[in-house]
């Protein structure tokens, strides 16, 4: 199971032992992207939508699925998170919306699932408050934009 972290030699699934790592700042953005009708779009964007602040409910579902991550991811540790922000991108003209995910922390391991998981619970909080109006939504490109802090250090997705 070489290169695979969450193994042991003989290939049982285990949780990485992280006492001996340093606690260090550590900082996550992730993004991903869902696509949805015009009329979706329109009552988002005009605050029309039949269950309220449709980005607003899932700008805080997000920040509580960053909070619930290792609930949710078997092997994860459990994240003191010292912040989480999502956010939104608007694109007309493509009909889709662009969530991000900030998550921080001090701690021997890092923040990347938290989020990823706050984009992804974020993008289908969208998608379970417009599904009367458009089944067809599409949630795509889900990925960890910038990552610092901890042993690995830096890193920046092209």
């Amino acid at each position: 199971m070489s290169g695979f972290t969450h193994f042991d030699q003989k290939g049982n699934a285990v949780m990485v032992d992280v006492h001996e790592k340093a606690d260090t700042y550590r900082v996550a953005v992730a993004t991903g992207t869902i696509t949805v009708n015009e009329e979706v779009f329109q009552a988002i964007t005009n605050h029309t939508a039949k269950k309220g602040d449709v980005l607003g409910i899932a700008r805080i579902a997000g920040i509580m699925g960053a909070k619930k991550n290792s609930e949710l991811i078997p092997l994860c540790h459990i994240i003191a998170l010292t912040d989480c922000e999502i956010s939104f991108e608007l694109d007309e003209m493509h009909r889709q919306i662009k969530a991000t995910c900030k998550t921080s922390c001090i701690g021997k391991t890092g923040v990347e699932m938290e989020a990823m998981t706050g984009v992804s619970v974020a993008l289908l909080t969208i998608y379970d408050m417009c599904k009367a109006m458009d089944r067809g939504m599409e949630i795509s490109g889900i990925h960890l934009v910038e990552k610092s802090g901890g042993k690995s250090g830096h890193y920046k997705a092209n």
